[in-house]
């Protein structure tokens, strides 16, 4: 009876701070002024993240911001008045009386300049729920958070711990137009993962936007599955490409390119040998994490097939065995061992890792599906635990035969940056598990999409014809670009293919013969270009190995805009663009046009589809609740 009137207290008491936060931000939402600007590096002149800026107003702390990537501060709802503002960051001197004077419905834009030099390439960034979970009820009537772009201000948290704020992202250039005539050729490893849509949903879901580097437009696409014909032949996928007028600038085209991969029933997927590798170092303590992660692999579980077989590697201030390969048929076992895990200690990841693969190794099968499934905060601190040394031992291990599933779990000290990089490090594919639903999503329908590859080192090259072509963006997969001469180059890694997967990438192009010119580039003075004639707009090129193979197959395509055959984009196409839209209107893109959420929602709307499973209706409400966050 203790206990339920303890947790009904913590209901009340989590509910009242979420509605007197709404009912802060509405009340100071009245008062029009703000101040804006950047933090710079003294001496590199160059934008510093992570940094934490403090408005007061005489002695009291009245809000706190923290620079994303592009060293940008905000605060909004100010009332006229004089203001002092702070500011530290890592390794930079700290700064302070700051004096600014606001009048009232004024926009006061102030840049701060920071001595001693630091270079950072991570976004670090203090999640709502956080704030939530660890706000006082004294401080309750006067809280307030909100969200725009890639920092986070809270109103109200003097005694919020801020070293608690470690989430962490790789900074995200968008790709810039290439000219036909000088660059005609783009190489990209492809890319299934799908954690960065969880990941947002998890900000948008508490009503705030997610850091703009938290957003990796590929992803969010390639989270949904396209209805793209199954393939024929001997190739384990199809290629398909569409070119339409492009939705978010009327001047330019839209190129979709849909790769999907062969769809294997259950029984005729090779047995498994799975090792889930767990972190339950103290960092995962929370609900959404360790509780939710236990959850989810029960889930797993019960897909499990006797002809697999399951081990389990746990890590925290050290690693170890928690239970040797066990058949699939004895879940009990199996179950127990993932319900006696308990959190506590630092977190040895490397050594953790090192085990997994030894294990996996030890009851290797030939013919099998050897993997190792990585469920982790991505928080290590013991050993190998910097981003390069992790990678390397990722690397390391990639010519094992054993391929990789990382699953993110929690917020706080998520790091994100960490686990998009052994990802793409090994041969693997990473998802985020924000709630139990999407546990369901992954270890059900999608389960053998997730768990077994049926092409790995999946690398596209495309050649584009100057004449119908003036210069072309890669949209998204910029961490996912390659060298040119990368794509006949076996040794270099790419991209894997599940069961059943899809994979979509966008290009925008600016046709020949238009007058815009994206990029001022003095013409050549020793070379003269020369084309030839032809109706292709483009030449697709793929490679890709088979599972067990070490040498790359190519399949090449070639794309002709035919007027017989209309120009109605597909509904694949249609809703596939208005993702992309939407994760450019997350990042602020430059590129990102005519775009806005309206038409967003328009457009996913119209092109929902039979919707099966209710993801596409999910992504729409999202775009709802942005359209109305971005409202002031």
């Amino acid at each position: 009876m203790k206990a339920l009137t303890r947790n009904f207290t913590k209901f009340i008491s989590k509910s009242l701070v979420i509605v007197l936060l709404f009912y802060g931000f509405t009340l100071n939402l009245n008062n029009n002024s703000s101040i804006e600007g950047f933090i710079y590096d003294m001496q590199s002149k160059k934008p510093v993240s992570a940094a934490k800026i403090k408005l007061y107003s005489g002695k009291a702390m009245i809000q706190f911001c923290n620079t994303g990537s592009d060293g940008k501060y905000k605060f909004y709802g100010i009332s006229a008045g004089n203001y002092n503002i702070e500011i530290s960051a890592p390794g930079f001197n700290y700064s302070n009386n700051n004096l600014v004077k606001v009048e009232d419905n004024q926009i006061v834009k102030k840049d701060f300049f920071l001595t001693k030099s630091v270079v950072s390439d991570s976004v670090n960034v203090i999640s709502p729920a956080v704030i939530e979970n660890k706000v006082s009820m004294e401080l309750a009537d006067k809280n307030e958070v909100y969200t725009r772009g890639n920092y986070t201000c809270q109103i109200g948290m003097d005694n919020l711990d801020e070293d608690f704020n470690t989430e962490s992202y790789d900074v995200i250039k968008d790709n810039q137009y290439k000219n036909v005539t000088d660059e005609p050729v783009s190489t990209f490893s492809i890319d299934v993962d799908r954690a960065s849509y969880a990941n947002v949903r998890r900000y948008i879901n508490q009503n705030a936007f997610p850091p703009k580097d938290a957003v990796r437009v590929e992803e969010m696409i390639n989270y949904f599955d396209y209805q793209y014909p199954q393939p024929e032949g001997k190739d384990p996928f199809s290629v398909n490409m569409e070119i339409h007028e492009c939705p978010w600038n009327k001047e330019h085209q839209l190129i979709m390119i849909g790769l999907q991969g062969k769809t294997m029933e259950s029984e005729k997927i090779p047995a498994g040998n799975f090792v889930f590798l767990i972190d339950v170092s103290g960092s995962m303590s929370s609900p959404n994490k360790l509780p939710l992660l236990q959850q989810s692999m029960k889930i797993l579980i019960e897909q499990l097939r006797p002809v697999d077989k399951v081990a389990i590697v746990v890590y925290a201030g050290a690693a170890g065995l928690v239970l040797e390969s066990t058949p699939g048929n004895q879940k009990e076992k199996i179950l127990a061992a993932i319900n006696n895990l308990q959190a506590g200690g630092s977190t040895a990841g490397g050594a953790g890792i090192n085990l997994a693969y030894n294990v996996a190794k030890q009851n290797y099968l030939p013919n099998g599906n050897n993997r190792v499934i990585l469920a982790t905060d991505g928080d290590f601190n013991v050993g190998q635990s910097s981003d390069a040394e992790m990678v390397q031992l990722i690397e390391s291990k990639r010519d094992d035969g054993v391929f990789l599933t990382i699953l993110g779990f929690g917020m706080g000290n998520y790091k994100d940056s960490k686990m998009e990089s052994l990802s793409n490090a090994g041969n693997g594919n990473y998802a985020y598990i924000d709630n139990i639903l999407e546990a369901k999503k992954m270890f059900t329908h999608e389960l053998w999409g997730t768990l077994f590859t049926i092409a790995k080192d999946v690398k596209i090259q495309i050649e584009f014809n100057p004449n119908k072509v003036k210069s072309y963006r890669l949209v998204g997969y910029e961490n996912r670009v390659l060298n040119r001469e990368d794509f006949n180059n076996d040794k270099v890694d790419a991209g894997d293919i599940g069961s059943g997967h899809t994979v979509t990438a966008f290009y925008e192009i600016i046709p020949a013969g238009s007058n815009e010119n994206p990029n001022d580039v003095d013409p050549l003075i020793y070379q003269k270009n020369v084309s030839v004639k032809s109706s292709d707009i483009l030449t697709i090129k793929l490679r890709y190995k088979e599972p067990d193979s070490d040498v790359s197959q190519l399949i090449t395509r070639k794309l002709i805009n035919d007027p017989e055959k209309g120009n109605t984009p597909s509904e694949n196409f249609r809703f596939a663009s208005a993702v992309a839209e939407f994760g450019m209107l997350l990042r602020d893109s430059d590129f990102k046009g005519s775009s806005n959420y309206q038409h967003v929602i328009t457009t996913a709307t119209q092109s929902k589809g039979t919707d099966k499973y209710g993801y596409r209706s999910e992504f729409i409400r999202l775009v709802e609740v942005c359209l109305l966050l971005a409202q002031k």
